[in-house]
């Protein structure tokens, strides 16, 4: 019998909350790391990067309504009347900036997510800041929450530094660019 993608995660958290109900776990519903990961999983923004195509459509976008929005800006420039090439290079590679935000918010939110899986222990809050508590996975758990580390979350993670480098060489060849050369 194979599994897809998504029977795999069905299957993994029917047992997670099988199992929390179970084990007695003093982690609030909505701290444990299943439940976050769910949680994000479902949340609008974080659901972008499910599949890098879409992620990328979504950051073109952005980028595209930034490079018009940083023309606008830079056509107040008495500056820029003068040479239309570093006008229109400059609002292209400052755009960048904005994907490039996003990209790392996103990566920061499924990151910390990531983390939480593979730990062993779960840092957890009962009633406040000041209270924080641990509690340790038992090894059923462990093995359960990593799966859905290694199946659904590091390749979130793999496609989100990914698109990162990307833009990333796009703004610093953009630096380069207007460094070196007097145009």
């Amino acid at each position: 019998m194979t599994l897809n993608h998504s029977g795999v995660m069905g299957i993994t958290l029917y047992f997670h909350s099988y199992f929390m109900n179970e084990s007695k776990c003093p982690v609030p519903r909505e701290q444990q790391p299943t439940n976050e990961f769910i949680e994000l999983s479902k949340s609008k923004i974080f659901s972008w990067p499910k599949t890098k195509k879409s992620l990328i459509l979504i950051l073109v976008k952005f980028w595209v309504g930034a490079f018009v929005l940083f023309l606008i800006i830079s056509s107040g420039s008495v500056y820029f009347k003068t040479s239309l090439l570093k006008y229109i290079l400059l609002s292209f590679f400052s755009s960048l900036s904005i994907p490039l935000l996003i990209s790392i918010r996103l990566y920061l939110g499924w990151n910390h997510i990531f983390n939480r899986l593979i730990s062993e222990k779960v840092e957890y809050e009962e009633s406040g800041w000041y209270d924080g508590q641990v509690w340790e996975k038992p090894l059923v758990l462990k093995e359960k929450e990593s799966l859905i580390a290694s199946i659904e979350v590091k390749p979130i993670l793999k496609n989100l530094i990914q698109i990162f480098s990307i833009i990333s060489v796009l703004a610093l060849s953009g630096i380069l660019i207007f460094q070196y050369n007097n145009f």
